[in-house]
């Protein structure tokens, strides 16, 4: 007996894209206000014990903003099981992100867009936890619109990344183009979505 297929996701043309982008931005702006960051503490639970990066990992994170799920008592327990920390330099448009080496009490750098990173050394990450606005159940994200993240995704091909969210921001489908890379993990504080296939 042959098994079901998912409906192929649509293809969409770029301005459409950009549109239905918009608008989904715009309603997970307004879904994430008001959610508790703390439940960073859980997420954080979760991915040591089902999601942990390999021994000696490299690992890339983001210093949260405003409104995002608290990552600090992730990048906190990572630090502590030895792994190298690395937190994202935001460069200029159309170009990949820059990691640089976070250590316990080093002062932050206020970057683009409201991020903040070291001033470390540069490192290449084997393990990234990638931030996001919303995602489906396939694993595809929608981040803040500039590309950052799927321009450095698809550098490092072999590197793992993991989407770090909180349940409310899981939408039924997230409009994506050629270029928009999907996630095989995505931790909330209610636990792990991994995508089948």
């Amino acid at each position: 007996m042959p098994t079901a297929m998912a409906a192929p996701h649509p293809i969409y043309c770029d301005t459409l894209l950009r549109e239905l982008k918009t608008e989904l931005r715009q309603a997970a702006f307004a879904r994430r206000a008001g959610l508790d960051p703390a439940l960073g503490t859980r997420v954080a639970g979760h991915v040591l014990e089902r999601a942990a990066p390999p021994a000696g990992a490299v690992c890339a994170l983001f210093w949260p903003l405003p409104d995002e799920l608290d990552t600090r008592p992730l990048i906190q327990a990572l630090h502590g099981r030895g792994h190298a920390i690395a937190l994202p330099e935001t460069p200029v448009r159309g170009r990949p992100l820059t990691f640089r080496r976070w250590q316990p009490g080093a002062a932050l750098i206020a970057g683009r867009f409201g991020t903040h990173h070291p001033d470390g050394e540069t490192l290449v990450p084997d393990w990234l936890a990638v931030p996001l606005l919303a995602f489906d159940a396939a694993g595809r994200r929608l981040g803040y619109g500039a590309g950052y993240y799927d321009r450095t995704l698809a550098a490092l091909p072999r590197a793992r990344a993991i989407g770090l969210a909180f349940a409310a921001q899981e939408v039924s489908e997230v409009p994506t183009g050629p270029d928009d890379v999907p996630l095989s993990t995505i931790v909330t504080e209610n636990g792990i979505v991994r995508p089948a296939g």
